[in-house]
């Protein structure tokens, strides 16, 4: 899957991906390879990316929207600490 951070001044990720936690309006959830598409507002809250190699990463955003579309992940950031 190829996952996509952005916010409205710079890309903050992007690359090849296992996983992705991210905070949703009603809990957070995860999404793995051939998910379902969805597009869903986020709150703040922390984002978990598990790459292709098992590396974490991490990252605290503010809020925003995500699009999951045949594994293409984009998340529209509103900012990231």
């Amino acid at each position: 899957m190829r996952l996509e951070i952005i916010t409205p001044d710079r890309k903050i990720y992007e690359g090849e991906i296992k996983s992705v936690r991210v905070p949703g309006k009603k809990g957070s959830f995860q999404i793995l390879k051939d998910h379902a598409p969805i597009i869903s507002t986020l709150v703040q809250g922390p984002v978990f990316i598990t790459d292709e190699s098992g590396k974490q990463t991490d990252y605290e955003i503010t809020g925003g929207v995500i699009e999951v579309r045949a594994n293409n992940i984009i998340l529209l950031a509103e900012s990231v600490r």
